[in-house]
């Protein structure tokens, strides 16, 4: 396979390394947490694990990285990732630190405020164990979300995983994907997950973050001189977009849904092209598989109730509106 391909899933399968949380969610809009507020939740979450959930219930070998409590929270998760088919052989349970959370709540613009507990939790506790190592050795792909590049030990896994999944002829993926509220980054790490990335999975003006430029066009040019195999552009509402490394360029429009929740919709997007291209189902189809996928996403409250695999992407893709 030639730098720059996604590894076909005989290769083996797609893995993530990071955090696990439940998300617990304000009931009402407003602006943070100042005051007695009534919440829904817990729903099972964290970006690296909605990703590998959405893998898996697209039929696609799925395994990821990652670290619980012992508590409700914890077997809450791991019980959604069992259910629908990720192997958790690699996810610790801790029996001194509680699973991480996340509460949301929406302010009146549709913006959101979060508050984690990530750092000091066990979901901030992910290391290289032997379960890990194993689980690295038989990957066909890694992917990383930037979400994660806060926790400690993510820089070693993702080191020994590059290097496993590169030997056995696999590839990489990269979604920038940084919270506000996360930020603690080595900008020489988040450069070098960038260039060796044979996808790249950004949103908005995270492309530009990602080439240090101020114009998509150039942007697109210096990622791919950079060794980027291939760039897929989130646009939320209004669809997205693929460049090739052969300055080939093909837009998806999106699909025009009424929004609940748009927490995971990236990471349920970037989770459905992903496998598709790994399936072998050329970009544009996949374009529109990953379309549906968020969009579907963002129909339900939580940010893994509307994870769907294949058919209900096509009964979705046969019944929406699209956007012009």
């Amino acid at each position: 396979m030639s730098r720059g391909e996604i590894a076909v899933e005989a290769t083996g399968p797609t893995i993530v390394a990071g955090e696990i949380l439940v998300e617990i969610m304000a009931s009402e809009r407003g602006f943070g947490f100042l005051e007695p507020l009534a919440l829904t939740g817990p729903y099972p979450s964290g970006a690296p694990a909605i990703f590998i959930d959405q893998v898996a219930k697209l039929g696609g070998g799925a395994g990821i990285i990652a670290c619980v409590g012992r508590d409700d929270f914890g077997t809450v998760n791991l019980e959604r990732l069992r259910r629908d088919g990720v192997d958790v052989s690699a996810v610790s349970v801790s029996d001194r630190y509680p699973t991480g959370s996340a509460f949301v709540r929406y302010r009146p613009d549709g913006g959101r405020d979060f508050v984690y507990n990530i750092a000091d939790s066990a979901a901030g506790r992910i290391s290289l164990t032997a379960e890990a190592r194993r689980l690295a050795d038989g990957a066909g792909h890694l992917h990383v979300m930037g979400s994660a590049l806060s926790i400690a030990g993510l820089k070693e896994i993702v080191a020994y995983a590059v290097k496993a999944v590169r030997a056995r002829g696999g590839s990489t993926s990269f979604d920038p994907n940084v919270r506000k509220e996360l930020i603690d980054l080595d900008g020489a790490h988040f450069a070098a997950l960038v260039d060796d990335a044979d996808l790249l999975l950004p949103s908005g003006e995270e492309l530009l973050a990602a080439a240090g430029v101020e114009d998509e066009r150039q942007a697109v040019a210096a990622l791919i001189a950079r060794g980027v195999g291939e760039i897929v552009l989130k646009r939320g509402a209004d669809g997205s977009t693929r460049f090739g490394a052969d300055g080939s360029r093909t837009d998806c429009p999106g699909f025009l849904v009424e929004e609940i929740d748009p927490t995971g919709a990236g990471d349920c997007f970037g989770a459905t092209y992903l496998t598709c291209r790994r399936k072998g189902i050329e970009p544009g189809k996949a374009l529109l598989y990953a379309n549906a996928a968020g969009a579907l996403n963002v129909t339900r409250l939580g940010p893994m109730e509307g994870l769907a695999g294949f058919e209900a992407l096509d009964r979705f893709i046969a019944g929406a509106d699209r956007a012009k």
